[in-house]
């Protein structure tokens, strides 16, 4: 039981780090971009090349630890490589050299976390229920430092964020040697039953899912720096991302509630019409309490669309394919999804500024839940 506890609060402080980092990493490196001259379209150019990485490593990573069975010596290495790789950032404001250090960054820093989710599933085993309350560990570290971290930019400087990130994956990487050699059996790199995934209905949701992460490209990539333009500084910046955070923990609290009484399809849907309000919020709206309100919306177009997204690939894959439909989901949405985002944006932004941007998120969110409920209302009338 001892050790049981200890595996937990060793894969919770992975959580903690890794999220924490990514709050002083997603809201402000952009930012950071922006504020050391980089254009709209650089800025976007570097988003979508990190998530080029996160389509194509994971599955490149994953699949030589399940046939080497090493998962856990490739875990640590990842680890530390991008810690090693990130001190080069300290040495250079240029976008060439910034875009190959992204590059190189991009290899070993993005399959930490689905190797993190793999190592936790096999930890919790039948106490599988429980991942919400290891996760929440992650948000909360999140909320810390995007508030922390916005006063501190306003009291020195916004490059402080580098010598932090820095700090934050040593850590991570020392802790990361903690992690056990758990493995589970190995599986073909083509599972039986992969052909599943190539049906109409699978195929139409991931499209739509695709559609959703890339109306996320403009608020992922340019929310901070459409803030700073309206006059806000890194405090405000810092609570909007806090809060759109908060109300995530709230809703993963709740999941079990939410899933018991509405059906995946509806909260799908549910999902993608909050995410063209929300959207639209920000291209009419510059207050400061209506933007903060748009960021409460963060608990469905984020919180009930991930878990939702998950159970329900889980449901259509069979069980010889439910490890590749993840696989394959992650890669589509939060992989290629956020690059298109990413790219389309940042030349859009240099068109037309950041306005633009949440009005064709919105379109596009809309576009993807009509087409969802469509579908999913010509397969109950068969």
């Amino acid at each position: 039981m001892d050790t049981r506890r200890s595996l937990k609060f060793t894969i919770s402080s992975q959580y903690f780090i890794y999220f924490g980092v990514l709050g002083i990493f997603l809201p402000y490196f952009n930012l950071y971009c922006y504020h050391i001259g980089f254009s709209g379209l650089e800025i976007g150019v570097l988003s979508g090349l990190r998530s080029v990485a996160m389509v194509i490593f994971p599955l490149v990573w994953g699949a030589l630890a399940d046939r080497l069975d090493m998962r856990r010596p490739i875990y640590i290495l990842c680890n530390f490589g991008s810690m090693a790789v990130w001190i080069m950032f300290l040495f250079t404001t240029e976008f060439w050299p910034m875009l190959m250090i992204t590059a190189f960054y991009g290899i070993f820093y993005a399959p930490i976390i689905s190797f993190l989710e793999a190592v936790t599933m096999d930890v919790l085993g039948a106490e599988k229920k429980s991942y919400g309350s290891i996760r929440a560990w992650g948000s909360i570290s999140f909320i810390v430092m995007v508030l922390v971290l916005g006063k501190a930019i306003d009291l020195y400087a916004i490059d402080i964020i580098l010598v932090l990130i820095l700090a934050g994956s040593l850590m991570l990487a020392i802790i990361s040697l903690g992690i056990p050699a758990t493995q589970a059996a190995k599986k073909d790199l083509l599972a039986p039953g992969a052909r599943s995934l190539l049906e109409k209905r699978v195929i139409v949701f991931l499209f739509c899912a695709f559609l959703m992460l890339v109306s996320h490209g403009a608020y992922y990539g340019f929310f901070s720096i459409h803030l700073a333009n309206l006059g806000y500084g890194t405090t405000f910046i810092g609570l909007s991302w806090a809060l759109a955070s908060t109300a995530e923990i709230l809703v993963m609290i709740k999941s079990d509630k939410i899933f018991s009484r509405f059906s995946l399809e509806n909260v799908l849907f549910f999902s993608f019409v909050v995410a063209a309000a929300r959207w639209i919020i920000l291209f009419f709206l510059q207050s400061a309490p209506l933007i903060l309100v748009s960021q409460i919306l963060h608990a469905v177009t984020y919180g009930t669309f991930h878990m939702a997204s998950i159970l329900y690939i889980d449901q259509l894959a069979p069980e010889k394919a439910k490890t590749l439909g993840q696989a394959v989901n992650n890669a589509l949405t939060y992989g290629l999804g956020l690059m298109v985002g990413f790219f389309v944006n940042g030349y859009v932004y240099e068109i037309t500024g950041s306005f633009t941007l949440f009005l064709m998120s919105s379109l596009i969110a809309l576009a993807g839940g009509l087409l969802f409920k469509s579908h999913q209302l010509a397969v109950s009338r068969r």
